[in-house]
């Protein structure tokens, strides 16, 4: 239920800017919104090493950062899938309908103005009319204005919320364009990791196929068992058995970068067809404070966007318990022809206010900013958790990312070791002097330590790729939108 008094006047040539000086003068119920303080720690957690320092990032470097990378090819599928990616063109158009809402919102700001017309014909009743029978038509047109005057802010605090909105969706473009470049280089990292583990099972399968021909060889000589011959059989058939795993999962790993540039399976074989080494990262790498990654980071800024947003909301709700205030006018005309519709004489005009007042509403308002008042709060707590979520990311790429560098090395002086190890004892078998058993463990050691080391040198520049992601990298306040 509310109250309604409407007034009706003459026009006043002076009351348009005297409600305008009313009007600037209104104030706006519902909070302000103060953007939350960030209580962050003053350095990361994990220590840095392996070229990681606490130097400011350069912008440019991390919105580009797969350029420290140095693969043509990587830039290539990039650049096609910022074009092409479908989750991009999703996020282009919510910003799109973000932008058309928060024009919808301002409009409230203005008059509307509608225009009406009609024509009739009406005949009397002869046995319950009054008056003369007979045919009668009435022409009729008016046009109808309204101007809701924003007294206590609902409209100004809702084109807030509209605002808000239209950056957290920018906001939301750069977060799904940060994933999506970090995708595109993980799943490119994949396809050489996989192409360099085939190469090793490859050369594995060379090398045993060797070690059964001289197995075979000594048997016939009669230097050599029968086990010997079979064990260097199942050996060898057991390495081969892994290269159809390996190829599977590389022809998946392109089809996934296909998708992620916008473009059926298979349609970047071509462009990787050719084996390429893993890329290798930088040597040193600024990674800042972490203030500066939560400055950086899209999902911490369009969390905090949204809190803006909700805040404004509560003002909204806020603003449904006072009066309001609304200016009409009209100017009609009516005519019994046409030609006489748009006359003096046809014309007629008014004026008015309309003030409305909720008086009871069984707490609908009330409860309606109480829930507006529990969104904020939700708000607040995601954004909370979102910088949390932040912090971590970085300190587990940090450390994924120093220790991933210490594995490799271990891994190389392994496999340096193995190779030797396998050439010697094939060697020393061939001359009589050990059992075929160490031939196959020493064979088997080296392929491991082979695929492992092609594993870890993937998952190095794997790493750096998730904590360029985790710095919130791929994007810059340029960045299309």
């Amino acid at each position: 239920m509310s109250s309604q008094f409407t007034v009706y006047a003459r026009p006043r040539p002076w009351l348009v800017p005297v409600l305008a000086l009313t009007l600037a003068g209104c104030v706006m119920v519902g909070p302000d919104y103060v953007a939350p303080h960030a209580a962050t720690p003053a350095s990361w957690h994990a220590d840095l090493q392996d070229g990681l320092n606490a130097t400011a990032t350069d912008p440019q470097v991390l919105a580009q950062w797969w350029q420290t990378l140095h693969d043509p090819v990587l830039t290539q599928l990039i650049t096609q899938a910022v074009a092409g990616n479908r989750d991009l063109a999703v996020a282009r158009a919510n910003i799109l309908a973000a932008r058309a809402s928060r024009g919808v919102a301002a409009a409230a700001f203005y008059p509307s103005l509608d225009a009406n017309a009609s024509a009739t014909r009406s005949h009397n009743n002869a046995q319950i009319g009054t008056g003369s029978v007979g045919a009668r038509n009435l022409y009729s047109a008016d046009l109808d204005a309204q101007w809701e005057l924003d007294l206590f802010g609902g409209t100004r605090r809702a084109v807030q919320a509209a605002d808000a909105d239209v950056q957290a969706s920018e906001e939301q473009l750069h977060d799904v364009l940060v994933s999506l470049l970090a995708e595109v280089a993980l799943n490119y990292v994949d396809v050489r990791t996989l192409q360099q583990r085939i190469a090793v099972a490859e050369g594995s399968l060379a090398a045993q196929a060797e070690s059964s021909d001289i197995s075979g060889w000594r048997y016939q000589a009669g230097l050599g068992t029968a086990l010997d011959t079979e064990q260097a059989k199942y050996a060898l058939e057991q390495s081969r058995a892994q290269l159809p795993t390996l190829r599977t999962s590389l022809a998946q790993a392109m089809n996934r970068l296909a998708v992620l540039t916008g473009r059926p399976p298979g349609a970047v074989a071509t462009l990787l067809i050719t084996p390429a080494p893993i890329p290798v990262t930088p040597l040193t790498l600024a990674v800042g404070v972490p203030a500066d990654v939560l400055r950086q980071r899209p999902d911490v800024r369009r969390a905090e966007r949204q809190l803006a947003a909700q805040t404004a909301r509560v003002g909204v709700a806020s603003a449904a318990q006072y009066p309001n205030f609304s200016l009409l006018g009209s100017i009609g005309w009516q005519a019994l022809s046409a030609g006489n519709l748009f006359t003096t004489a046809a014309r007629g005009t008014s004026i008015g206010a309309n003030l409305a007042q909720p008086i009871f509403n069984a707490g609908r308002i009330r409860q309606t900013i109480a829930v507006q008042n529990a969104l904020q709060e939700q708000a607040l707590a995601t954004y909370e958790s979102t910088l949390l979520v932040a912090l971590q990311d970085v300190e587990d790429a940090l450390v994924a990312y120093g220790q991933e560098q210490h594995r490799y090395s271990a891994l190389q002086a392994g496999a340096t070791a193995a190779q030797n190890a396998a050439t010697l004892a094939l060697d020393q078998y061939t001359a009589g002097l050990v059992d075929f058993q160490v031939v196959l463990e020493t064979q088997r050691a080296q392929l491991s330590l082979q695929d492992q080391l092609a594993v870890s040198a993937g998952a190095v520049t794997a790493d750096l790729v998730r904590l360029y992601k985790a710095l919130g990298g791929g994007w810059t306040p340029s960045s299309p939108g």
